[in-house]
């Protein structure tokens, strides 16, 4: 584990290799499980307010769940996460020749949003424990991703390089430029 400011991140961070596939998974962890992506406090209100510009985006059942459910449910753990269809897909999500994609994505890319997605879905493999104290930044291995892991160990992309823009999304450039450093220090001290 290496400390930065009041975070803990775990070293396979830095030394697991990662880069979507979705040919492969077919984005599988917008289907599979037994929750809903989690979400933040603050992302609440964003996902009622941005539901109307969402909704053109959105599969019939999809739109259903959310207008029974809500924009946001809580989970059986007590946290918030986004509803899901039939207990199965997010209900955010949408298929395109088979494939799993974000509808919430797809709103932001034509425009008519300025929020992308939950950060947690933006962050993934990586997944962020608020704690009293400490906030922990670990690797979520998933067999799903298997495909992931052997892309990015042939593009040679560790998961810190491939989730950089949601990281300094969440944490900050400042921060992520101190996770760069550490990440150097660490790789090249094990190299030796």
């Amino acid at each position: 584990m290496f400390q930065i400011g009041k975070t803990l991140i775990s070293e396979e961070i830095l030394e697991t290799a990662f880069v979507c596939d979705l040919k492969s998974c077919k984005g599988a962890c917008c289907v599979e499980g037994t929750s809903g992506a989690p979400l933040q406090s603050e992302e609440l209100d964003m996902l009622e307010e941005i539901y109307p510009k969402v909704r053109p985006y959105l599969r019939p059942e999809g739109i259903r769940a959310i207008e029974k459910q809500g924009t946001y449910v809580k989970g059986s753990d007590g946290e918030w996460e986004t509803p899901l269809v039939n207990n199965r897909e997010c209900a955010y999500a949408v298929f395109e020749k088979g494939v799993a994609q974000c509808g919430l994505e797809k709103a932001h890319k034509a425009g008519e949003t300025t929020w992308k997605k939950p950060v947690s879905c933006h962050l993934y493999p990586v997944r962020v424990r608020e704690y009293t104290q400490v906030t922990a930044v670990n690797y979520h291995q998933w067999h799903i991703c298997d495909p992931a892991c052997g892309l990015g160990a042939s593009l040679e992309v560790p998961i810190y390089k491939f989730v950089r823009e949601a990281l300094i999304r969440k944490f900050g450039a400042a921060w992520y430029e101190e996770l760069e450093e550490v990440a150097d220090q660490h790789l090249n001290g094990r190299d030796s």
